[in-house]
C-alpha cells in the first residue's frame, strides 16, 4: 500500500474516531422556578451518580456539561423545598437537552415555617427569634422509641438520665436542668414538670412534621417554665400525612417499638389523623454486675388523634387528643410485682396514666382572632423501694390571640389563663398540721403584647412584654427585645436577642432524687419564683458553589443570669436534699456552632458543638453545677448510593466530664465523669416506593458508666448502715466510706452495644 495513502487513512480514522468520541457527551440545561413562576437561585441541579452538577443563577438557569449519552437521574435540591428527581435519556448524537424544574416548599424541610419564636407562622429566615428546626427525616437517621431519646442528636440539647434504676429523665438545654425546659405539642403548653418526659414519648414519629427548639427564655410568650428554652413538637396536618404508615423495629436486647399512623375522612369537612405507639421491653439484663437491671422494663401504649375541620374562608379549627399509659420498673434482678412497695427486694415501679386534649379555633370574625386551649390530667402511682409517691395533676389552659398586620407593624396581642391543680402524698402538699392534706391550686392569668416592626427590607425589630399574676407569688413581668438584620439575598442573617424569664418551682414534680427515699428532703424557706435575664447573639451564613456544594453555618453566643435560683443542695449533708433560693446567682454562658453541608454526589453532614460554663456563686464562692458538661458535640453523616438507593447514616455525640453528686468526703468514687461518646450506624434500603428496611448497631463503642454508679447496691434498704444521733453515717469496717444506698450518681444510660432491625411501610394515596 502506498505510504501516503496509509497515512491518509490513519488521519481520516483519527478524525472519525475523535468525532465519535466528541459526540458521546452532551449538555443538559434548563431553569428552576417556584410554583408562582419565579426564578430560583442557588438550586443544586446534578447527576449524583456521576458527581456532575451546577447551581442556578439569578435567572434560575443551570447548565450541566459533559453528560455521557444514556439514561440518568437529574436531581434538583434546595434547603426548604422538596427535592425533585427526573429521569432523562440523552440519546447518542443529542448535543443538548432542555429540562425545567418546578420546586415546591417542603413541610419536611429545615427551611420551612416556624411558629415557636413568635407564636405565628413565619419563614425561618424571616423570624427575628433564632429557632432551630429538625424535620422528621433528621430523626430517621437514628431511630429511637421516643422523641426524648432522639434529642441526643441535637446540638446543645441532652436527654439526662436522673436515676440508674427507674430511668427517669429530663431534657437539658445549654446545661440548664429539665424543669427549665417547656415542652409543647402543636404550640400548646400542655406539659409540666410532672410529665416533661411524657410530652416527648408516645407520639408516632411518622406523624411528626418537625421539632422546633428555642434556646433561651421564652416566658414573654409562653409564661412560666419557658426559662431555659422550649421544645415544640409540630404534628402533621391530616391532609399532608400519609394515608397509612407503619414502622416497627426491635433490638437484640428484646425492645420492640411499633408506630402506626392513619389518615382518614370522618366527613366531607372533617379530616382525621390517628396514631398509635406501642413500646415493650420485658428482658431483665445486668451486664455491669451490680445486681440491678441495666434498663428499665417498660410496657407503654399511646393513642393520638387529631381532627382538622374545613371551614369557610379557610378559618382554622383543629382538635387533638392523646392518652398515654405506662407501666415500668427497675430494681434488683429477682424483683417482681408481688414485692411492690415492700422492703424485702428493692424495686422502683411506676404506673402512669395521662390524657391530653388541645386545639385551636379561629373566631368567625373579620379579624384574625384565635382561641387556643389545652387541658390534661396526669395520675402517677409510684413506689421507690418502700416509699410510695402518689400524685394527681390537672391543668387547664386557654388563650386568645389577636394578630393585626399594619403597614410596617405586625401586632400580636394575647390574653391567657392557666389553672393548675396538684396533689401528692409528700410534704409538698401538707398543711401546717402535717396530718392534713392541702392540694396546691394555682391561678395564673396573664396578658402579652408583641410588635414585629419591619424597619426596611433588611432590618426587623421585635418588642414584647408579658404580665402574669400568680395567685401565690403575685405579679410577674417579662419583657424581651429581638433585632434581625439580613443581606438582600438572605445568605447572611444576624440576630440579637435579650429577654427575661421566670419559673415557679414545684420540687416534687421535678426532682426524682426527692422521691427515692434515699435522702431526707429539707426546705430552708418558702421558695420564691426564679427569674432570669438572657442575651443571645446569633449569626447564620450560607454558601453555595457551582459544583453543587452547600454549606450552612449557624453560630450563637449566649449568656443567662439567674436570680433566686432553686438548686438542690446534695453536698452540705449527704443524707439530705436541701432546697432554698440561692443566696447569690447562677450563670449559664457559652458558644455553639451548627453546620450542615451537602454535596451533589449524595453526601451530607449535620454537625454541631457547644462550649459552655454553668456555675453557681454563693457567698463569694463559685461552683460548677452538677451533671453539666462543658463541651458537647453531635453529628449525623449520611451518604446515599444513587444507583441503588441504599443509604448509610453515621450518628453520634461526644460529652465532656460532668461533676457528679458524691455522698460525702469519704466517697471514693470519681468526682467527675469521663469523656464519653455514643455512636450509631444504620443502613436503609428502599426496596419499593412503599417499603424500606433498615438496621444497624447502636452504641458502637459499647460505652457504659462505671458499675459502682449505684452506691451500696447490695444494701438498698441501708440495713447495715450505722447512723449517729444527728442522722449522719458513721464509718464502719463494712462501710468505711460512710455511704448509703443512692442511685443518683448517674450521667449516661447503662445500655451498651446492641443491634437493631426495622421495617417501614408508607402509603401516600
Amino acid at each position: 500500500m502506498n505510504l501516503k495513502l496509509l497515512y491518509g487513512l490513519v488521519f481520516i480514522s483519527c478524525i472519525v474516531s475523535g468525532s465519535s468520541i466528541a459526540q458521546q457527551y452532551g449538555t443538559i440545561r434548563g431553569r428552576v422556578i417556584t410554583e408562582e413562576g419565579e426564578p430560583m437561585e442557588f438550586v443544586n441541579v446534578g447527576i449524583r451518580k456521576l458527581s456532575l452538577g451546577a447551581v442556578t443563577d439569578t435567572e434560575g438557569k443551570y447548565n450541566i456539561r459533559n453528560v455521557p449519552f444514556g439514561q440518568h437521574l437529574i436531581t434538583a435540591t434546595l434547603v426548604g423545598f422538596d427535592t425533585k428527581v427526573q429521569p432523562v435519556m440523552l440519546s447518542a448524537g443529542q448535543l443538548e437537552m432542555e429540562l425545567d424544574f418546578v420546586l415546591q416548599e417542603s413541610p419536611q424541610s429545615l427551611g420551612e415555617v416556624v411558629v415557636s419564636g413568635t407564636m405565628k407562622e413565619v419563614s425561618k429566615l424571616e423570624s427575628p427569634v433564632p429557632v432551630e428546626v429538625y424535620s422528621s427525616k433528621f430523626f430517621l437517621a437514628n431511630p429511637t422509641p421516643s422523641v426524648f431519646e432522639s434529642m441526643q442528636n441535637v446540638n446543645g440539647v441532652r436527654p439526662q438520665v436522673n436515676c440508674n434504676i427507674c430511668n427517669t429523665g429530663d431534657i437539658h438545654i445549654n446545661g440548664l436542668e429539665g424543669p427549665y425546659t417547656m415542652v409543647l405539642i402543636d404550640g400548646m403548653p400542655i406539659v409540666s414538670g410532672l410529665s416533661t418526659v411524657y410530652g416527648l414519648t408516645g407520639i408516632p414519629q411518622s406523624l411528626i412534621e418537625r421539632v422546633e427548639v428555642v434556646k433561651g427564655p421564652a416566658s414573654t410568650l409562653y409564661g412560666s417554665e419557658a426559662v431555659g428554652g422550649l421544645i415544640n413538637i409540630i404534628t402533621k396536618k391530616p391532609y399532608s400525612a400519609p394515608l397509612l404508615s407503619a414502622d416497627v423495629f426491635s433490638t437484640d436486647w428484646g425492645e420492640i417499638n411499633t408506630d402506626l399512623g392513619l389518615r382518614y375522612d370522618l366527613s366531607k369537612k372533617t379530616q382525621g389523623l390517628f396514631g398509635l405507639n406501642y413500646f415493650n421491653y420485658q428482658n431483665p439484663i445486668d451486664k455491669n454486675g451490680d445486681g440491678f437491671t441495666d434498663l428499665t422494663l417498660q410496657n407503654r401504649v399511646s393513642v393520638f388523634n387529631k381532627f382538622n375541620f374545613i371551614r369557610e374562608k379557610e378559618r382554622t379549627f383543629s382538635l387533638a387528643g392523646r392518652y398515654v399509659y405506662e407501666n415500668r420498673w427497675g430494681g434488683e434482678m429477682n424483683w417482681s410485682s408481688e414485692y411492690r412497695g415492700g422492703d424485702e427486694i428493692y424495686g422502683e415501679s411506676i404506673y402512669t396514666s395521662r390524657w391530653e386534649l388541645f386545639g385551636v379555633y379561629q373566631l368567625p370574625v373579620e379579624e384574625a382572632i384565635n382561641f387556643q386551649f389545652s387541658t390534661n390530667g396526669h395520675n402517677q402511682n409510684s413506689v421507690y423501694g418502700d416509699t410510695p409517691y402518689l400524685a394527681d395533676q390537672y391543668i387547664g389552659f386557654g388563650q386568645f390571640t389577636w394578630n393585626k398586620s399594619l403597614e410596617r407593624h405586625d401586632l400580636l396581642v394575647g390574653l391567657a389563663y392557666r389553672y393548675t391543680y396538684y396533689d401528692d402524698n409528700t410534704p409538698a402538699t401538707a398543711g401546717d398540721d402535717l396530718s392534713l392534706n392541702e392540694p396546691s391550686i394555682t391561678h395564673l392569668p396573664g396578658a402579652f403584647v408583641q410588635d414585629e416592626i419591619r424597619l426596611n427590607p433588611t432590618n426587623k425589630l421585635l418588642l414584647g412584654m408579658r404580665y402574669d399574676y400568680n395567685s401565690i407569688h403575685g405579679s410577674i413581668f417579662s419583657p424581651r427585645i429581638n433585632y434581625k438584620w439580613n443581606n438582600n439575598d438572605q445568605t447572611t442573617v444576624l440576630r440579637l436577642s435579650a429577654g427575661n424569664g421566670y419559673r415557679v418551682a414545684n420540687v416534687f414534680t421535678e426532682d426524682h432524687a426527692a422521691l427515692t427515699g434515699a435522702r431526707e428532703v429539707v426546705f430552708e424557706e418558702e421558695l420564691k419564683p426564679e427569674t432570669s435575664w438572657n442575651v443571645n447573639l446569633n449569626a447564620v451564613q450560607k454558601f453555595y458553589t457551582n459544583s453543587g456544594f452547600y454549606l450552612g453555618l449557624d453560630a450563637s453566643v449566649f449568656y443567662t443570669y439567674f436570680d433566686n435560683a432553686i438548686i438542690p443542695d446534695y453536698e452540705t449533708d449527704p443524707n439530705k436534699i436541701i432546697y432554698g433560693n440561692l443566696q447569690g446567682n447562677s450563670v449559664s454562658q457559652g458558644v455553639s456552632l451548627n453546620a450542615d453541608a451537602s454535596w451533589a454526589n449524595g453526601f451530607s453532614i449535620v454537625a454541631g458543638a457547644t462550649l459552655m460554663d454553668v456555675s453557681l456563686t454563693e457567698e463569694g464562692e463559685k461552683h460548677r453545677q452538677l451533671l453539666t458538661e462543658r463541651f458537647s458535640g453531635v453529628w449525623s453523616i449520611g451518604y446515599t448510593f444513587m444507583g441503588t438507593g441504599l443509604k448509610v447514616d453515621y450518628t453520634g455525640n461526644l460529652y465532656g466530664p460532668m461533676r457528679l453528686p458524691l455522698l460525702g468526703e469519704l466517697d471514693d468514687r470519681p468526682e467527675y465523669s469521663d469523656w464519653y461518646s455514643i455512636q450509631n450506624i444504620q443502613l436503609t434500603y428502599p426496596f419499593s416506593e412503599k417499603w424500606e428496611i433498615y438496621g444497624g448497631i447502636k452504641n458502637l463503642l459499647n460505652f457504659t458508666p462505671p458499675s459502682n454508679s449505684i452506691a451500696r447496691a447490695f444494701d438498698p434498704f441501708d440495713r447495715d448502715v450505722v447512723f449517729d444521733g444527728e442522722g449522719q453515717v458513721v464509718p464502719t469496717p463494712t462501710n468505711p466510706n460512710a455511704l448509703t444506698f443512692d442511685p443518683s450518681y448517674v450521667y449516661a444510660p447503662n445500655q451498651g452495644i446492641r443491634g437493631f432491625l426495622g421495617i417501614r411501610y408508607t402509603l401516600n394515596q
